[in-house]
């Protein structure tokens, strides 16, 4: 078998290992290091790759990031601060029709903006708004619906610790990919609403309606989410204008939740440790991931496989367009059994090779800058498509009394909204890029 044979066949063998429930950083490993010992013949290259690329890939500085924002998201959920957002939402919300709905994804996108995690976003705001979507007659199908969709703003409204990971792959600048990131963001928030509105006509019975609050409620409401947007504007303004790099942003926005936190008697010495110890824990699984990635795309470009996809992909004579096309329309599909993370992983050195060399009428950045944001977009559709999508199952977990079946249907509402997304972004590039300079 040839090394690019080799290589073609790992594909079938790496899935077949992920759907054997085998954790994907390891799966990518293995496959990664039994590839290397098949096509060199002997085990002396993969050992050395062990210590090479672990060392290579950890003592990347942009990598310690990652546990600064997800610190931000526990310390921000020990703050409180996902309920006063949800309040906050209601407050000016929640006396339309589908109000408190809209409220629950206008609170789910102030949290992504502390957080930066999808399943985090989804479990904590689950927690606060689904038992008031309930109390206010919202079925259990839409309201965990509008919750799992919901979630999926805590990746793409920067900061996002996805992005993060594209940025180091890709080797662009995490701040510009914030910036660029922020319309589409709002343009989903804008699509959900338009989703829940439809949603609302068709089952206007079922969601009561309340008298609107007395606008002193409603600024109380607004004032009690100022540190949120102070923590934004921070970390997100602080690290495009310049005045700290990323990782020193990440680490102001960690220790300004935290100081929020203790303010409002929400962290505790056993919140503290126990915050500490799940960042812990989560970046070390999100660290063998990109270890095992790294470990597999290094296999994967031994054998050219890259390589060998580009000239696949040129000598069909597709326009450009098509290439785009097919891409997106196979993250979706993958997007149904796997998380963002893994994804963009494993991916991402396989697939932005070749859309790098096609030609869109973009610069090489704003190119690589546009393609982050559309597979951003589509991996996190995947995480509400039916059958498997994590975020259905994430709110499924806290309500078992609603039929998966009524959460598969109600979400196609909302996924509808991201299709419709997908198209405007790859078909008006400016969208995404307008806010970037240059």
């Amino acid at each position: 078998m040839s090394p690019l044979e080799t290589g073609l066949a790992s594909f079938p063998v790496l899935l077949g290992l992920i759907l054997l429930r085998v954790p994907i950083g390891l799966a990518m490993f293995l496959v990664g290091f039994g590839g290397l010992f098949l096509v060199t013949g002997h085990a002396s290259l993969p050992l050395a790759r062990m210590k090479s690329e672990t060392y290579t890939t950890f003592s990347s500085y942009s990598l310690s990031i990652v546990p600064m924002f997800l610190l931000m998201g526990h310390f921000a959920t020990l703050g409180g601060m996902s309920r006063a957002l949800f309040g906050a939402a209601d407050a000016f919300l929640g006396h339309r029709r589908g109000g408190v709905a809209m409220a629950a994804i206008g609170a789910c996108a102030g949290f992504g903006a502390i957080c930066g995690s999808s399943l985090a976003t989804a479990a904590t705001m689950g927690r606060v708004a689904l038992p008031e979507l309930r109390r206010h007659g919202y079925r259990g199908g839409f309201a965990a619906a509008t919750l799992a969709a919901g979630g999926t703003l805590g990746v793409l409204i920067p900061p996002s610790v996805v992005l993060v990971i594209y940025a180091i792959l890709t080797e662009q600048n995490i701040a510009r990919l914030f910036l660029a990131a922020l319309v589409p963001g709002l343009l989903a928030v804008v699509g959900y609403f338009l989703a829940i509105r439809v949603h609302a006509h068709r089952h206007a019975g079922t969601m009561e309606r309340r008298a609107p609050m007395p606008w002193r409620a409603r600024l109380g409401a607004l004032l009690r989410v100022w540190p949120v947007l102070a923590v934004f504007a921070t970390v997100v303004g602080g690290i495009y204008l310049g005045w700290f790099t990323p990782t020193e942003g990440a680490a102001i926005g960690a220790a300004g939740t935290g100081l929020i936190a203790l303010a409002n008697g929400g962290l505790s010495r056993a919140g503290l440790i126990e915050s500490i110890l799940a960042t812990a824990r989560t970046s070390a699984m999100i660290f063998f991931i990109i270890l095992g990635a790294a470990f597999y795309n290094g296999f994967l470009a031994l054998t050219q496989v890259p390589r060998a996809l580009f000239d696949l992909v040129a000598g069909q004579g597709l326009s450009p367009w098509t290439v785009l096309a097919l891409v997106l329309a196979f993250y979706l599909v993958l997007g149904c059994v796997m998380d963002s993370l893994s994804m963009i992983l494993l991916t991402i050195p396989i697939f932005f090779p070749v859309i790098s060399q096609l030609d869109f009428g973009l610069s090489a950045e704003h190119q690589a800058i546009w393609f982050g944001i559309l597979v951003l977009i589509v991996v996190e559709v995947g995480l509400i498509t039916p059958p498997v999508g994590l975020n259905l199952f994430v709110i499924h977990a806290m309500d078992r009394t609603t039929p998966i079946m009524e959460t598969y249907r109600a979400v196609l509402y909302f996924v509808a909204a991201d299709i419709a997304r997908v198209v405007l972004l790859a078909s008006f590039p400016k969208i995404t890029l307008f806010l970037l300079p240059g």
